[in-house]
Parts: C-alpha cells; sequence; structure tokens
C-alpha cells in the first residue's frame, strides 16, 4: 500500500459551506459545476473531503449516502488533477468504507477509477449507460404505450409517499424514505403508474444546467417504463439524461428509437462482491450515479 503523503492534510467532513469548493473542484476534473446535486447529496448524505495543502480548496471529495443500515452508496470520488498520483482517492475511498461499517457498499465508475475500486475489493455486477438526447414522444398522449393499461399521472406527496416508500424498499432492500421525501421538492415532478388502485412504478424528472434528468425510474414491465419516461420527457425544451441500468436490453431500441442515444457507460460495482438487498430488476434507471 502506497503510504498517505504527510503533507496532505487528514480527511475531513464536508459541509454545504464547501458547495463552491466542490464545484471548483468538478470543473478541474472537466465535470460540470451542479450545485443542486451537490447540495441534496451533502444534505442527504455524509461529505468527505481533503484539504488542499496550497490552499486553494479542495484536493479531493467523496460522498456516502447511507440506506438504512443495510446498504450505502459513494459518489463524487474526486481528487484534483494536480494532486493525482499522491494516494489521495485511496484514502478518501478507505475513509468512507471504514465510515460505512457492515453495509454493502455500491458505486458507478469510470474507466478512469475502475482500477483504484478492484484493487479496494469491488466487483463489477452492472453496466450503467448514460442516455442524451431530444426526447421524441412519439404520436399520442403516451407515444406507444397503452394508455388504457399504461396511465401514469402526478405524485402528491400526502395521497402517495407512503406507497412509493413501500415499493421503493421492495426494489432497494434499504429504507429510502429521507432521500425520497426530499424527491418532491427536489424535482421538477414525480410521476406515478397505477393498476387496481396499486402503485407499480414511479418516476421523477429534475433539471441541472441545461439538461433535464429523468430517473430514478422503478416500474414492474417495460410498458410501464415507457408510460413513466414518456410522461416525465414529454415537451423538455432541453435535452434529456436518463441513467439506464443496461440489464434492460429490450428498452435500449425505444430509447434509441426516441432519440435517446448513449453517450457514455459506467460499471456498478459492488464492495466485496456481496449480493445487493431487494429486487433491483425493476429498477430501471438511476437517481443519479452518486445515488444508485
Amino acid at each position: 500500500m502506497k503510504p498517505a503523503d504527510p503533507s496532505v492534510p487528514p480527511v475531513r467532513r464536508l459541509g454545504l459551506a464547501d458547495v463552491p469548493h466542490c464545484l471548483d473542484l468538478a470543473q478541474d476534473r472537466s465535470w460540470p459545476r451542479e450545485e443542486r446535486k451537490w447540495r441534496l447529496l451533502l444534505e442527504n448524505g455524509e461529505g468527505f473531503g481533503i484539504d488542499a495543502p496550497d490552499g486553494r480548496g479542495l484536493a479531493g471529495t467523496a460522498v456516502l449516502t447511507r440506506y438504512g443500515t443495510t446498504a450505502a452508496a459513494v459518489g463524487m470520488m474526486l481528487v484534483a488533477s494536480r494532486y493525482g498520483g499522491r494516494g489521495l482517492g485511496r484514502r478518501l475511498l478507505e475513509h468512507v468504507l471504514a465510515e460505512a461499517g457492515d453495509a454493502t457498499v455500491f458505486l458507478c465508475a469510470t474507466e478512469y477509477g475502475r482500477p483504484l475500486y478492484e484493487k479496494l475489493g469491488f466487483e463489477t455486477v452492472g453496466v450503467v449507460e448514460a442516455r442524451v438526447g431530444r426526447f421524441h414522444a412519439g404520436d399520442g398522449p403516451y407515444g406507444e404505450a397503452d394508455p388504457g393499461r399504461n396511465a401514469t399521472r402526478l405524485a402528491e406527496p400526502g395521497r402517495d409517499l407512503a406507497a412509493l416508500c413501500a415499493l421503493d424498499v421492495e426494489v432497494f432492500g434499504a429504507d429510502r424514505s429521507r432521500l425520497l421525501a426530499r424527491l418532491f421538492a427536489f424535482a421538477e415532478q414525480v410521476r406515478v403508474a397505477e393498476r387496481d388502485g396499486e402503485i407499480t412504478g414511479y418516476g421523477a424528472a429534475w433539471r441541472s444546467g441545461d439538461r433535464l434528468f429523468v430517473g430514478p425510474v422503478v416500474a414492474e414491465d417495460d410498458a410501464t417504463v415507457r408510460a413513466l419516461v414518456t410522461g416525465l420527457a414529454r415537451g423538455a425544451d432541453v435535452r434529456i439524461r436518463l441513467d439506464l441500468h443496461r440489464r434492460h436490453e429490450e428498452l435500449v431500441s425505444w430509447f434509441d428509437g426516441h432519440g435517446l442515444a448513449r453517450s457514455s457507460t459506467t460499471s456498478f460495482m459492488v464492495h466485496g462482491g456481496r449480493p445487493l438487498p431487494g429486487d433491483r430488476s425493476r429498477l430501471v434507471a438511476s437517481f443519479m450515479s452518486a445515488l444508485g
């Protein structure tokens, strides 16, 4: 193991006052300056950082988001370009893993970051595709979806939050109620699909910069996915991004045909080869890569 650089300050907790430095660090690594995203993550998760020895903001960051005691997501793993190769990424990730305790830890890794994650015990269990473009809904109020069977409606917190949380815990095997409650204020819209009075799927759309992110999307079948995405993306005046879990191969051609082309891919990785809790077959698109 490469020893820690003694000239680099220790890992510390981040707060909302650190957001400007997080944005600068993201820009340094050619990531967009997404203030709303950073604020959501630091409000709902635990941010960790290393101050830059030269006094210029942060040398590195990572965010741990816990889902109950069973699962935790790692995101926003960044090291300033001028501090690359000094072991900061490893130090941050080891710190986050220690903080996570017995939880099953997962993350999305770029090709650049994957070797480090593999060295620290992460294994690739899937692929996530970023789908980006102008969404073309097609004809009719639901595009190609059958409105009689797969109509969706806007969700209401007081009416639907409990049912959304119950469905979500089946899919994730962990309590994400705090994040879902925050979703209603964060997103432009949250939609649900119903059958016989029971919620069978939900999705959300939220803005960051010049894009509308569609996610999370949870659904029991492809028809429900198409109805939810159409309802969320129809009429958007900006480009759409959706982080699709590649196991849904049958949906790939549908997204291609509706203007959402593959932009990039990341590896979905789990620490220690542990099985993920819940039924991930119904998770179609992530909220964001940092949250799974």
